[in-house]
Protein backbone atom coordinates (compact mmCIF):
# COMPACT_ATOMS: atom_id res chain seq x y z
CA UNK A 1 0.00 0.00 0.00
CA UNK A 2 3.25 2.56 1.07
CA UNK A 3 4.51 2.06 -2.14
CA UNK A 4 1.51 2.41 -4.42
CA UNK A 5 1.16 5.87 -2.91
CA UNK A 6 4.78 6.50 -3.21
CA UNK A 7 4.36 4.82 -7.02
CA UNK A 8 0.95 7.49 -7.76
CA UNK A 9 2.37 10.79 -5.80
CA UNK A 10 5.48 10.69 -7.41
CA UNK A 11 4.16 10.06 -10.98
CA UNK A 12 1.53 12.53 -10.39
CA UNK A 13 4.19 15.33 -8.84
CA UNK A 14 6.27 14.35 -12.01
CA UNK A 15 3.79 14.78 -14.47
CA UNK A 16 2.31 18.52 -13.07
CA UNK A 17 5.98 19.93 -13.25
CA UNK A 18 6.40 18.43 -17.09
CA UNK A 19 2.69 19.90 -17.70
CA UNK A 20 3.66 23.26 -16.08
CA UNK A 21 6.89 23.66 -17.65
CA UNK A 22 5.20 23.40 -21.21
CA UNK A 23 2.72 25.39 -20.19
CA UNK A 24 5.12 28.14 -19.54
CA UNK A 25 7.14 27.99 -22.51
CA UNK A 26 10.13 26.84 -20.67
CA UNK A 27 13.00 24.37 -22.04
CA UNK A 28 11.61 21.34 -20.35
CA UNK A 29 15.11 19.64 -21.38
CA UNK A 30 17.00 19.76 -17.53
CA UNK A 31 13.59 19.18 -16.22
CA UNK A 32 13.03 16.37 -17.94
CA UNK A 33 16.15 14.87 -17.36
CA UNK A 34 16.40 16.02 -13.27
CA UNK A 35 13.02 14.76 -13.03
CA UNK A 36 13.97 11.78 -14.33
CA UNK A 37 17.06 10.92 -12.04
CA UNK A 38 14.46 11.47 -8.99
CA UNK A 39 12.32 9.11 -10.21
CA UNK A 40 15.03 6.30 -10.90
CA UNK A 41 16.76 7.32 -7.28
CA UNK A 42 12.44 6.81 -5.78
CA UNK A 43 12.11 3.18 -7.71
CA UNK A 44 15.86 2.09 -6.00
CA UNK A 45 14.50 3.30 -2.43
CA UNK A 46 11.70 0.97 -3.30
CA UNK A 47 13.83 -1.85 -4.22
CA UNK A 48 12.71 -1.70 -7.61
CA UNK A 49 14.77 -2.52 -10.91
CA UNK A 50 16.04 0.19 -13.15
CA UNK A 51 14.08 -0.30 -16.58
CA UNK A 52 16.61 -0.18 -19.05
CA UNK A 53 17.05 -3.21 -20.53
CA UNK A 54 20.49 -4.71 -19.83
CA UNK A 55 21.29 -1.99 -17.53
CA UNK A 56 24.62 -2.98 -15.69
CA UNK A 57 24.85 -0.51 -12.83
CA UNK A 58 28.08 1.70 -11.68
CA UNK A 59 27.83 0.13 -8.70
CA UNK A 60 27.09 2.84 -6.90
CA UNK A 61 23.00 4.05 -6.69
CA UNK A 62 23.53 7.52 -6.99
CA UNK A 63 25.97 7.28 -10.19
CA UNK A 64 22.91 4.96 -11.50
CA UNK A 65 20.77 7.71 -13.19
CA UNK A 66 23.89 9.09 -14.82
CA UNK A 67 24.73 6.09 -16.19
CA UNK A 68 21.30 5.77 -17.35
CA UNK A 69 21.53 8.97 -19.52
CA UNK A 70 24.46 7.86 -21.03
CA UNK A 71 23.42 5.09 -21.96
CA UNK A 72 20.09 6.87 -23.87
CA UNK A 73 22.40 9.21 -25.73
CA UNK A 74 24.32 6.12 -26.67
CA UNK A 75 21.54 4.49 -28.30
CA UNK A 76 19.53 7.52 -29.66
CA UNK A 77 23.03 9.07 -31.01
CA UNK A 78 23.42 5.62 -33.03
CA UNK A 79 20.13 5.31 -34.25
CA UNK A 80 17.32 9.05 -34.43
CA UNK A 81 19.22 11.43 -33.29
CA UNK A 82 21.74 10.80 -36.32
CA UNK A 83 19.06 10.70 -38.43
CA UNK A 84 17.85 14.66 -37.03
CA UNK A 85 21.79 15.79 -37.06
CA UNK A 86 22.09 14.83 -40.35
CA UNK A 87 18.60 16.53 -41.20
CA UNK A 88 19.57 19.77 -39.27
CA UNK A 89 22.96 19.94 -41.40
CA UNK A 90 21.29 19.63 -44.90
CA UNK A 91 18.51 21.99 -44.25
CA UNK A 92 21.10 24.55 -43.19
CA UNK A 93 22.82 23.65 -46.22
CA UNK A 94 20.22 24.41 -48.29
CA UNK A 95 19.59 27.87 -47.11
CA UNK A 96 22.95 28.72 -46.38
CA UNK A 97 23.28 28.35 -50.65
CA UNK A 98 19.70 29.68 -51.35
CA UNK A 99 18.56 26.64 -52.86
CA UNK A 100 15.24 26.75 -50.17
CA UNK A 101 14.54 30.52 -51.28
CA UNK A 102 14.69 29.13 -55.33
CA UNK A 103 12.13 25.99 -54.26
CA UNK A 104 9.39 28.59 -52.74
CA UNK A 105 9.68 31.32 -55.65
CA UNK A 106 8.73 28.06 -57.83
CA UNK A 107 6.32 26.94 -56.33
CA UNK A 108 4.44 30.24 -55.26
CA UNK A 109 4.88 31.36 -58.67
CA UNK A 110 1.92 30.12 -60.51
CA UNK A 111 -0.44 31.32 -57.74
CA UNK A 112 -0.02 35.22 -59.01
CA UNK A 113 -2.04 33.91 -62.34
CA UNK A 114 -5.06 32.27 -60.79
CA UNK A 115 -7.28 35.27 -60.09
CA UNK A 116 -10.74 33.90 -58.10
CA UNK A 117 -9.90 34.86 -54.53
CA UNK A 118 -12.28 31.79 -52.57
CA UNK A 119 -10.21 29.04 -55.12
CA UNK A 120 -6.73 30.32 -53.77
CA UNK A 121 -7.71 29.44 -50.21
CA UNK A 122 -7.40 25.82 -50.45
CA UNK A 123 -4.47 26.08 -53.41
CA UNK A 124 -2.56 28.35 -50.69
CA UNK A 125 -3.26 26.05 -47.64
CA UNK A 126 -2.00 22.78 -49.23
CA UNK A 127 0.82 24.43 -51.20
CA UNK A 128 2.24 25.87 -47.78
CA UNK A 129 2.06 22.06 -46.51
CA UNK A 130 4.32 21.23 -49.74
CA UNK A 131 6.75 23.73 -48.72
CA UNK A 132 6.68 22.66 -45.11
CA UNK A 133 8.85 19.47 -46.74
CA UNK A 134 11.47 21.97 -47.66
CA UNK A 135 11.37 24.63 -44.34
CA UNK A 136 9.53 22.24 -41.24
CA UNK A 137 9.67 25.42 -38.71
CA UNK A 138 5.94 26.45 -38.95
CA UNK A 139 7.51 29.91 -38.19
CA UNK A 140 10.05 30.29 -40.94
CA UNK A 141 7.54 28.95 -43.07
CA UNK A 142 5.17 31.81 -42.44
CA UNK A 143 7.92 34.54 -42.72
CA UNK A 144 9.09 33.71 -45.99
CA UNK A 145 5.22 33.20 -47.09
CA UNK A 146 4.61 36.69 -45.74
CA UNK A 147 6.97 37.74 -47.60
CA UNK A 148 6.52 35.99 -50.73
CA UNK A 149 2.50 35.30 -50.90
CA UNK A 150 0.70 37.91 -48.80
CA UNK A 151 1.04 40.68 -51.39
CA UNK A 152 0.23 38.16 -53.99
CA UNK A 153 -3.08 37.44 -52.49
CA UNK A 154 -3.93 40.94 -51.25
CA UNK A 155 -3.79 42.00 -54.76
CA UNK A 156 -5.85 39.01 -55.96
CA UNK A 157 -8.20 40.83 -53.34
CA UNK A 158 -7.97 38.20 -50.60
CA UNK A 159 -8.84 39.60 -47.25
CA UNK A 160 -6.21 39.98 -44.64
CA UNK A 161 -7.50 37.77 -42.25
CA UNK A 162 -8.38 35.02 -44.88
CA UNK A 163 -4.57 35.40 -46.11
CA UNK A 164 -3.14 35.41 -42.55
CA UNK A 165 -5.22 32.38 -41.39
CA UNK A 166 -3.67 30.39 -44.66
CA UNK A 167 -0.28 31.38 -44.26
CA UNK A 168 -0.53 30.56 -40.12
CA UNK A 169 -1.72 26.96 -40.94
CA UNK A 170 0.55 25.87 -43.83
CA UNK A 171 2.69 23.87 -41.91
CA UNK A 172 0.88 21.20 -40.45
CA UNK A 173 1.05 17.52 -41.02
CA UNK A 174 2.43 16.92 -44.35
CA UNK A 175 3.86 13.20 -44.40
CA UNK A 176 7.30 13.13 -44.68
CA UNK A 177 10.26 10.73 -43.59
CA UNK A 178 12.31 13.89 -42.86
CA UNK A 179 10.20 15.24 -39.76
CA UNK A 180 12.37 14.89 -36.71
CA UNK A 181 8.93 13.68 -35.25
CA UNK A 182 7.99 11.37 -37.43
CA UNK A 183 12.09 10.13 -37.40
CA UNK A 184 11.61 9.43 -33.64
CA UNK A 185 8.13 7.98 -33.58
CA UNK A 186 9.53 5.08 -36.34
CA UNK A 187 12.57 4.69 -33.79
CA UNK A 188 9.91 4.16 -31.40
CA UNK A 189 8.01 1.70 -33.27
CA UNK A 190 10.29 -0.41 -34.93
CA UNK A 191 10.91 -1.64 -30.95
CA UNK A 192 7.47 -3.19 -31.16
CA UNK A 193 7.97 -6.47 -31.99
CA UNK A 194 5.32 -6.05 -34.78
CA UNK A 195 7.03 -3.42 -36.62
CA UNK A 196 10.44 -4.66 -35.87
CA UNK A 197 12.89 -3.39 -38.54
CA UNK A 198 10.29 -0.18 -39.09
CA UNK A 199 12.06 2.78 -41.35
CA UNK A 200 10.83 6.38 -40.98
CA UNK A 201 10.02 6.31 -45.21
CA UNK A 202 7.74 3.05 -44.00
CA UNK A 203 5.71 5.14 -41.43
CA UNK A 204 5.22 7.65 -43.10
CA UNK A 205 3.92 6.21 -46.51
CA UNK A 206 2.24 2.79 -45.39
CA UNK A 207 0.49 4.40 -42.11
CA UNK A 208 1.21 8.43 -41.34
CA UNK A 209 -0.43 9.16 -45.20
CA UNK A 210 -3.00 7.23 -45.16
CA UNK A 211 -4.43 9.71 -42.72
CA UNK A 212 -2.83 12.90 -42.64
CA UNK A 213 -3.74 12.97 -47.20
CA UNK A 214 -7.31 12.98 -46.14
CA UNK A 215 -7.02 15.21 -43.25
CA UNK A 216 -5.41 17.54 -45.47
CA UNK A 217 -7.64 17.63 -48.31
CA UNK A 218 -10.95 17.93 -45.39
CA UNK A 219 -8.93 20.85 -44.19
CA UNK A 220 -8.59 22.74 -47.25
CA UNK A 221 -12.01 21.97 -48.03
CA UNK A 222 -13.07 23.55 -44.56
CA UNK A 223 -10.85 26.58 -44.77
CA UNK A 224 -12.73 27.71 -48.19
CA UNK A 225 -16.19 27.57 -46.60
CA UNK A 226 -15.30 29.29 -43.36
CA UNK A 227 -13.26 32.06 -44.43
CA UNK A 228 -16.03 32.54 -47.14
CA UNK A 229 -18.21 32.65 -44.32
CA UNK A 230 -16.11 34.71 -41.98
CA UNK A 231 -15.01 37.43 -44.25
CA UNK A 232 -18.84 37.85 -45.76
CA UNK A 233 -19.91 38.29 -41.70
CA UNK A 234 -17.03 40.53 -41.53
CA UNK A 235 -18.09 42.75 -44.38
CA UNK A 236 -21.64 43.16 -43.36
CA UNK A 237 -20.57 44.01 -39.78
CA UNK A 238 -17.62 46.68 -41.79
CA UNK A 239 -15.05 44.83 -40.47
CA UNK A 240 -13.23 43.92 -43.78
CA UNK A 241 -12.97 45.77 -46.90
CA UNK A 242 -11.85 49.46 -46.50
CA UNK A 243 -10.32 48.64 -43.37
CA UNK A 244 -8.27 45.88 -44.92
CA UNK A 245 -6.22 48.61 -46.41
CA UNK A 246 -4.71 50.01 -43.92
CA UNK A 247 -2.34 46.87 -43.84
CA UNK A 248 0.99 47.15 -45.39
CA UNK A 249 1.89 44.64 -47.40
CA UNK A 250 5.26 46.39 -48.67
CA UNK A 251 6.13 46.08 -44.99
CA UNK A 252 7.94 42.47 -45.64
CA UNK A 253 10.89 42.42 -48.13
CA UNK A 254 10.12 40.25 -51.05
CA UNK A 255 12.23 37.56 -51.78
CA UNK A 256 13.94 37.65 -55.47
CA UNK A 257 15.44 35.02 -57.07
CA UNK A 258 17.97 35.86 -59.78
CA UNK A 259 19.58 32.97 -62.06
CA UNK A 260 19.01 31.03 -65.42
CA UNK A 261 16.53 28.51 -66.00
CA UNK A 262 19.08 25.52 -65.42
CA UNK A 263 20.12 27.01 -62.07
CA UNK A 264 16.49 27.76 -60.47
CA UNK A 265 15.36 23.97 -62.26
CA UNK A 266 18.25 22.31 -60.21
CA UNK A 267 18.20 24.10 -57.00
CA UNK A 268 14.43 24.29 -56.80
CA UNK A 269 14.84 20.36 -56.76
CA UNK A 270 18.20 20.21 -53.94
CA UNK A 271 15.83 21.02 -50.73
CA UNK A 272 13.89 18.48 -51.91
CA UNK A 273 15.96 15.69 -53.52
CA UNK A 274 16.25 13.44 -50.34
CA UNK A 275 12.57 13.00 -50.73
CA UNK A 276 12.40 12.50 -54.45
CA UNK A 277 15.26 9.55 -53.61
CA UNK A 278 13.20 8.02 -50.70
CA UNK A 279 9.85 8.43 -52.89
CA UNK A 280 11.41 6.64 -55.86
CA UNK A 281 12.78 3.74 -54.02
CA UNK A 282 9.43 3.37 -52.18
CA UNK A 283 8.08 3.12 -55.65
CA UNK A 284 10.43 0.24 -57.27
CA UNK A 285 10.21 -1.30 -54.15
CA UNK A 286 5.96 -1.73 -54.89
CA UNK A 287 6.71 -1.93 -58.41
CA UNK A 288 8.84 -4.75 -58.98
CA UNK A 289 9.24 -5.73 -55.26
CA UNK A 290 13.07 -5.07 -55.34
CA UNK A 291 14.76 -2.49 -54.35
CA UNK A 292 18.36 -0.93 -53.32
CA UNK A 293 18.15 -0.18 -49.24
CA UNK A 294 18.23 3.71 -49.23
CA UNK A 295 17.84 5.42 -45.89
CA UNK A 296 16.87 9.05 -45.07
CA UNK A 297 21.08 8.99 -43.68
CA UNK A 298 22.36 7.68 -47.51
CA UNK A 299 19.57 10.19 -49.29
CA UNK A 300 21.04 12.93 -47.23
CA UNK A 301 24.44 12.12 -47.71
CA UNK A 302 23.33 11.33 -51.66
CA UNK A 303 21.71 14.97 -51.29
CA UNK A 304 24.43 16.59 -49.96
CA UNK A 305 27.22 15.16 -52.38
CA UNK A 306 24.77 16.07 -54.71
CA UNK A 307 24.35 19.93 -54.10
CA UNK A 308 28.33 20.45 -53.37
CA UNK A 309 29.01 19.23 -56.99
CA UNK A 310 26.32 21.79 -58.12
CA UNK A 311 27.79 24.66 -56.23
CA UNK A 312 31.55 24.04 -57.46
CA UNK A 313 29.79 24.02 -61.07
CA UNK A 314 28.01 26.98 -60.15
CA UNK A 315 31.15 28.70 -58.68
CA UNK A 316 33.59 26.96 -61.59
CA UNK A 317 35.65 25.25 -58.95
CA UNK A 318 36.00 28.26 -56.05
CA UNK A 319 37.49 26.99 -52.88
CA UNK A 320 34.66 29.32 -51.23
CA UNK A 321 32.48 26.36 -52.06
CA UNK A 322 34.18 24.35 -49.82
CA UNK A 323 33.94 26.95 -47.17
CA UNK A 324 30.60 26.79 -47.18
CA UNK A 325 29.85 23.26 -46.27
CA UNK A 326 30.69 24.37 -42.76
CA UNK A 327 27.09 25.22 -42.83
CA UNK A 328 26.00 21.72 -43.10
CA UNK A 329 27.80 21.07 -39.98
CA UNK A 330 26.89 24.12 -37.94
CA UNK A 331 23.19 22.71 -38.83
CA UNK A 332 24.09 19.61 -36.99
CA UNK A 333 25.10 21.15 -34.16
CA UNK A 334 21.70 23.26 -34.17
CA UNK A 335 19.62 19.81 -34.13
CA UNK A 336 21.49 18.82 -31.12
CA UNK A 337 18.96 20.23 -28.70
CA UNK A 338 16.31 17.53 -30.26
CA UNK A 339 18.33 14.73 -30.08
CA UNK A 340 18.89 15.74 -25.86
CA UNK A 341 15.21 16.73 -25.84
CA UNK A 342 14.42 12.99 -27.11
CA UNK A 343 17.11 11.49 -24.62
CA UNK A 344 15.65 13.79 -21.95
CA UNK A 345 12.06 12.28 -22.60
CA UNK A 346 13.41 8.44 -22.74
CA UNK A 347 15.24 9.35 -18.60
CA UNK A 348 11.82 10.58 -17.63
CA UNK A 349 10.13 7.81 -18.85
CA UNK A 350 12.74 5.14 -17.68
CA UNK A 351 11.91 6.91 -14.07
CA UNK A 352 8.12 6.41 -14.45
CA UNK A 353 8.53 2.84 -15.44
CA UNK A 354 11.35 2.02 -12.81
CA UNK A 355 8.58 3.52 -10.21
CA UNK A 356 6.14 0.62 -11.60
CA UNK A 357 3.88 3.30 -13.10
CA UNK A 358 3.45 1.30 -16.56
CA UNK A 359 3.23 -1.94 -15.13
CA UNK A 360 -0.15 -0.57 -12.78
CA UNK A 361 -1.68 1.45 -15.89
CA UNK A 362 -1.31 -1.89 -17.94
CA UNK A 363 -2.98 -3.97 -15.28
CA UNK A 364 -5.88 -0.65 -15.18
CA UNK A 365 -6.11 -1.25 -18.79
CA UNK A 366 -7.01 -4.64 -18.99
CA UNK A 367 -10.46 -3.75 -18.53
CA UNK A 368 -11.34 -1.68 -21.48
CA UNK A 369 -9.65 -4.44 -24.14
CA UNK A 370 -12.32 -6.12 -26.32
CA UNK A 371 -15.32 -4.08 -25.00
CA UNK A 372 -15.20 -1.58 -28.20
CA UNK A 373 -13.82 0.81 -25.74
CA UNK A 374 -10.15 0.74 -27.65
CA UNK A 375 -10.64 4.33 -28.50
CA UNK A 376 -10.06 5.91 -24.71
CA UNK A 377 -6.66 5.84 -24.57
CA UNK A 378 -6.07 8.05 -27.91
CA UNK A 379 -9.06 10.25 -27.02
CA UNK A 380 -7.30 11.09 -23.82
CA UNK A 381 -3.74 11.68 -25.41
CA UNK A 382 -5.66 13.95 -27.74
CA UNK A 383 -7.40 15.57 -25.15
CA UNK A 384 -3.92 16.43 -23.28
CA UNK A 385 -2.30 17.12 -25.98
CA UNK A 386 -5.07 20.04 -27.68
CA UNK A 387 -5.27 21.59 -23.87
CA UNK A 388 -1.25 21.65 -23.29
CA UNK A 389 -0.59 22.65 -26.84
CA UNK A 390 -3.28 25.72 -27.05
CA UNK A 391 -2.11 26.69 -23.62
CA UNK A 392 1.77 26.84 -24.25
CA UNK A 393 1.96 27.56 -28.20
CA UNK A 394 4.52 24.51 -28.81
CA UNK A 395 3.14 21.45 -30.90
CA UNK A 396 5.82 18.98 -31.08
CA UNK A 397 7.28 19.39 -27.35
CA UNK A 398 4.61 16.90 -26.14
CA UNK A 399 5.19 14.75 -29.15
CA UNK A 400 9.03 14.55 -28.19
CA UNK A 401 8.00 13.97 -24.61
CA UNK A 402 5.77 11.28 -25.17
CA UNK A 403 7.29 9.36 -27.52
CA UNK A 404 8.65 6.64 -25.27
CA UNK A 405 5.80 6.04 -23.99
CA UNK A 406 4.20 5.14 -27.12
CA UNK A 407 4.95 1.71 -27.50
CA UNK A 408 4.21 0.77 -23.75
CA UNK A 409 0.86 2.44 -23.39
CA UNK A 410 -0.09 1.17 -26.52
CA UNK A 411 0.93 -2.63 -25.10
CA UNK A 412 -0.95 -2.31 -21.90
CA UNK A 413 -4.30 -0.83 -23.67
CA UNK A 414 -3.75 -4.00 -26.25
CA UNK A 415 -3.64 -1.46 -28.76
CA UNK A 416 -1.48 -0.66 -32.12
CA UNK A 417 1.02 1.65 -31.38
CA UNK A 418 -0.10 3.12 -34.75
CA UNK A 419 -3.14 3.88 -33.14
CA UNK A 420 -1.34 6.02 -30.51
CA UNK A 421 1.55 7.54 -32.74
CA UNK A 422 -0.93 8.96 -35.63
CA UNK A 423 -3.58 10.85 -33.63
CA UNK A 424 -0.66 11.88 -31.01
CA UNK A 425 1.63 13.57 -33.76
CA UNK A 426 -0.94 14.86 -36.25
CA UNK A 427 -2.95 16.05 -33.07
CA UNK A 428 0.21 18.43 -31.43
CA UNK A 429 0.62 19.88 -34.94
CA UNK A 430 -2.89 20.80 -36.22
CA UNK A 431 -3.50 22.59 -32.55
CA UNK A 432 -0.51 24.59 -32.94
CA UNK A 433 -2.56 26.82 -35.42
CA UNK A 434 -5.32 27.26 -32.83
CA UNK A 435 -2.94 28.61 -29.91
CA UNK A 436 -3.18 32.25 -29.71
CA UNK A 437 0.65 32.44 -27.82
CA UNK A 438 1.97 30.29 -30.93
CA UNK A 439 4.71 32.01 -32.38
CA UNK A 440 3.29 31.22 -36.13
CA UNK A 441 0.35 33.06 -34.93
CA UNK A 442 2.09 35.95 -33.65
CA UNK A 443 4.14 36.49 -36.25
CA UNK A 444 1.38 36.25 -39.07
CA UNK A 445 -0.79 38.78 -36.13
CA UNK A 446 1.55 41.17 -36.31
CA UNK A 447 2.31 41.35 -40.14
CA UNK A 448 -1.74 41.74 -40.64
CA UNK A 449 -1.83 43.95 -37.52
CA UNK A 450 -4.75 42.06 -36.34
CA UNK A 451 -5.08 40.92 -33.02
CA UNK A 452 -4.50 37.29 -32.15
CA UNK A 453 -7.69 35.77 -31.01
CA UNK A 454 -9.03 37.44 -34.71
CA UNK A 455 -6.37 35.38 -36.43
CA UNK A 456 -7.36 32.08 -34.41
CA UNK A 457 -11.18 32.90 -35.11
CA UNK A 458 -10.04 32.05 -38.59
CA UNK A 459 -7.81 29.18 -37.94
CA UNK A 460 -9.66 27.37 -35.23
CA UNK A 461 -12.71 25.62 -37.31
CA UNK A 462 -10.84 24.41 -40.20
CA UNK A 463 -7.71 22.42 -37.49
CA UNK A 464 -10.10 21.12 -35.35
CA UNK A 465 -12.26 19.54 -38.21
CA UNK A 466 -9.12 17.90 -38.94
CA UNK A 467 -8.21 16.64 -35.83
CA UNK A 468 -11.63 15.40 -35.61
CA UNK A 469 -11.73 14.06 -38.93
CA UNK A 470 -8.12 12.53 -38.32
CA UNK A 471 -9.27 10.59 -35.35
CA UNK A 472 -11.74 8.87 -36.35
CA UNK A 473 -10.47 7.75 -39.76
CA UNK A 474 -7.25 6.86 -37.49
CA UNK A 475 -9.89 4.31 -35.40
CA UNK A 476 -11.08 3.20 -38.12
CA UNK A 477 -7.96 2.23 -39.85
CA UNK A 478 -5.90 1.02 -37.13
CA UNK A 479 -8.15 -0.06 -34.30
Amino acid sequence: MNSNIIMYGSAIIAVAVVIYMLIKKMDIKISLFLIGIVLILVSTAMGNEIAVKDFVSTGSAWLDPLEVIVTQFKQTFTAAGFIILLLGGYTAYMSSIGANEVTVSALTKPISKIKSVYVLVPLVFLLGNALSLVIPSASNLAIILLATLYPILRKAGMSALTTGAVIATSATIVPTPLGSDNVAIAEELAKHSSFAGLTVTDYVFNYHALVSIPTLIVIAIVHYFWQKRMDKKANVQGQAGKDDEHVDAGKVEAITITGGKLYKTVYAILPIFPIILLLGNYAVQLTIGKSINISVEIATLVSFVLAIVCELIRHKGNKSVLEKTEAFFKGMGGAVPIVALLVAASVFVTGLKSIGLVDELQSAMQSIQGNGLDFILPLILVALTALIVILSGSGTALIFAMVPLIVPLAVAAGISPIAISVPLGLSGNLFRAVSPVAAVILIVAGTVKTDPIALVKRTSVPMIAGVVFMFVLSMIVFL
